[in-house]
Formats: C-alpha cells, sequence, structure tokens
C-alpha cells in the first residue's frame, strides 16, 4: 500500500479528474488502480521509470517502492507536481507536456502510464513520444477505461475529462501503428468478492455509488461501510473476455 504522506502536506483536492487516497468514498476507484500498479510492477524492477501523467504520484511511490531504480513522475498540472515533489520525495518529480515528454530518446526502461492515454487529444503522438524515449526493447505499461463498458451505447465518453476512449482492440491497434509489440493486451475485472457486491446492490456495485454520487445525496451507511472495505486483491486481470473487462490492461515493448 503507498505510505501515509507527511502531515504537512495537504491532500490534493478531489475534482474528478483523478483519484487520490484516503477519501473513503473515492476507496472503490483508489483500490481498483492500485490494482493495477500491483500487477504491472514487476516491470518495473531495477529499472529506470518515467510515469507519464503521474496524478497524486501515490502509483509512481509504489513503483519506487516496488524495486524500481529510478522514478520519474511528470505531470502537466503544476498544483499536481508540487504536491508529488513534497509529498513523495523520494520521485524525480518533472512538469511537463505529455505531447513533447522532456526526456532524451532511450533514456528510460519503463514508461508507465495508468489511466492517462484517455484524457489526451493526440494519443498517437503521445505514443510516439514514448517510443521514442525508450530504450530498445523497454517496456511501455497502459491502463485506460474500457469505453465498451466505460461509456457504453455512447459516441462521447460520460466523463468530461476524458477526450477519447479505447476499446481492446483500438488500443492494440494504436500500440502497434505506434511501434510497439503488443505482449498482453487484457482486462481488469471484478473478482469474487466484488461480484457479491454487484448482486447485493442491484446488480451493480459501480452504478450504486454513481448514483450517490451524482444526486449528492448522503452515503448510504452500508453502501459507505461496502466501499471502505474494498481492497486491491478484489480486482482481477485477464486476457480473456477482454471486451467485457472495466478497464484495459497492455503490455508493450519497443
Amino acid at each position: 500500500m503507498p505510505k501515509e504522506q507527511p502531515a504537512t502536506v495537504d491532500p490534493l483536492p478531489l475534482t474528478g479528474e483523478r483519484t487520490v487516497p484516503g477519501i473513503v468514498r473515492e476507496n472503490y476507484w483508489f483500490r481498483r488502480h492500485e490494482a493495477a500498479y500491483l500487477d504491472l510492477a514487476h516491470h518495473c524492477a531495477d529499472a529506470v521509470v518515467l510515469e507519464a501523467g503521474c496524478g497524486e504520484g501515490y502509483g509512481a511511490d509504489l513503483l519506487a517502492r516496488g524495486g524500481a531504480k529510478q522514478v520519474i513522475g511528470l505531470d502537466y498540472d503544476q498544483l499536481t507536481a508540487a504536491h508529488v515533489a513534497r509529498a513523495y520525495p523520494a520521485i524525480g518529480t518533472v512538469r511537463g507536456n505529455l505531447a513533447a515528454l522532456p526526456v532524451r530518446d532511450g533514456a528510460v526502461d519503463v514508461v508507465a502510464n495508468l489511466q492517462v492515454i484517455e484524457h489526451l487529444w493526440d494519443q498517437e503522438g503521445f505514443l510516439a513520444e514514448c517510443h521514442r524515449v525508450l530504450r530498445p526493447g523497454g517496456v511501455l505499461i497502459v491502463t485506460t477505461p474500457n469505453r465498451i463498458t466505460f461509456s457504453p451505447g455512447r459516441d462521447t465518453p460520460l466523463n468530461p475529462f476524458h477526450t477519447r476512449e479505447l476499446a481492446g482492440d483500438e488500443l492494440g491497434g494504436l500500440l502497434r501503428d505506434a511501434g510497439f509489440a503488443v505482449e498482453f493486451l487484457g482486462g481488469l475485472g471484478h473478482g469474487p468478492r466484488l461480484k457479491e457486491l454487484d448482486e447485493r446492490f442491484g446488480g451493480s456495485f459501480i452504478d450504486a455509488q454513481l448514483a450517490v454520487a451524482v444526486s449528492g445525496a448522503e452515503w448510504p451507511e452500508e453502501l459507505l461501510a461496502a466501499v471502505a472495505s474494498v481492497g486491491a486483491a478484489d480486482f482481477e486481470i485477464s486476457d480473456v473476455d477482454v471486451d467485457a473487462s472495466l478497464d484495459l490492461v497492455a503490455v508493450a515493448r519497443a
């Protein structure tokens, strides 16, 4: 688990653009993201890692403590980059634009891009930049909401902070077009315990949370307790039935 932040570091505001640790009603989304970091961290062992779009910084910190040689956290937002530098001093924090990564050619072993590519207008250009900064044989790890299940039946994303969501075949195509060899393309979904919570809350644990969040009503005690109980181990990553997954997970090699 990510370490507790120093008492002097204020948490980032919860805007809906990113998830942050330590907020009970946000715990499901935080653990869902954490599960992917934990599953993919072994790719970063003894590596120089660039997290392109590090957000709050908990993921970069997890990768650093998981055995990476060095982790550079890059984010465009000034407030966010300053927060990461204060809260996670082991992370080398850089403010910069993902459209033109401020890293020399072939300088890093791994680029991590978790729950970010859906926010970008020029996804093809970003992936070309990832290929440029990776050493030959370097690894790109990507997670992103699965368009088919995240914004079902829509041409535009439900989340106002997303510009373009992808299905599994679309993500794979973008990676290959950028010159990557796709070694794994799968998806993250609910494990047995979360499937039980789906049944308990009318067929969808996610929809039950979103209904309360959208309405602005007080969280029912039972729902809030269930959200607080979620852990990273409650999610599973598999390459079976990728179209039905909640988030896409890809590992590609330059």
